[in-house]
């Protein structure tokens, strides 16, 4: 089974791969089209050259790499906004679609203190909701998770997603070492520096985080995506 993960920056998504790569039936692939992306857009990430010299920037050969059967289970962690003009995606019908989602006030916070002057179309609210709609498109029945309820009761929660997936639970998914896991990109070194000092989900989140009015905007702009995903949530 290939499960592709979607969501945007600062989604839970690392720990959700270093919680799939816990299990021992499991390899992890992070952010495949992260080099195709850069190289399509132009966009100045942080560590935006280091980020092409490490990875394959060919769309169709990332695509190609997508569809490949594999021994073992693989979990690709998907961000929404890679998914520009210009990627393929052909591949979809051979993976098992989840959908991660988080508060936009939660995302624009954590991502602006990375990143200055974020705009809507690096958050992947939208482009979320635009891949769901595809892949029901597609036949299949596509798993919502939110974070706030993983953070909450991290074992309820997996135990959920697991059955929707049809995998059996395995409590190793729980627990990972600290320090990062050896399929993170380059730019682990940017993004990553909590996680790698995590070794388990942190717990229940508080109140949602007050924001200067232009990044308000934002969270407002992202919040009908995320609410019309929310309402399909396991």
């Amino acid at each position: 089974m290939h499960i592709a993960m979607w969501s945007g920056p600062r989604n839970l998504s690392t720990a959700m791969m270093y919680s799939f790569g816990a299990r021992a039936d499991f390899d992890v692939v992070d952010e495949p089209f992260y080099g195709a992306y850069l190289a399509l857009t132009g966009s100045d990430h942080p560590m935006r050259v280091e980020t092409m010299a490490s990875m394959e920037c060919d769309p169709a050969r990332v695509a190609q790499s997508m569809a490949l059967r594999h021994d073992r289970h693989v979990y690709s962690k998907q961000m929404t906004h890679h998914m520009v003009p210009g990627i393929d995606r052909s591949w979809f019908p051979a993976a098992r679609h989840v959908f991660l989602i988080r508060h936009p006030a939660r995302v624009v916070a954590s991502y602006a203190a990375k990143r200055e002057k974020p705009v809507l179309e690096d958050l992947g609210f939208v482009q979320q909701a635009e891949i769901f709609e595809e892949v029901c498109a597609l036949g299949q029945s596509p798993v919502v998770m939110d974070t706030h309820d993983i953070r909450r009761d991290s074992e309820k929660t997996l135990q959920q997603l697991c059955d929707a997936l049809g995998l059996a639970w395995d409590s190793a998914m729980l627990r990972w070492p600290a320090g990062g896991h050896s399929a993170d990109g380059v730019w682990a070194e940017h993004w990553y520096g909590a996680v790698h000092r995590s070794t388990c989900f942190s717990g229940a989140e508080g109140d949602l985080p007050l924001l200067e009015p232009d990044m308000i905007k934002i969270a407002e702009a992202g919040l009908p995506s995320y609410e019309a995903l929310y309402a399909l949530k396991i």
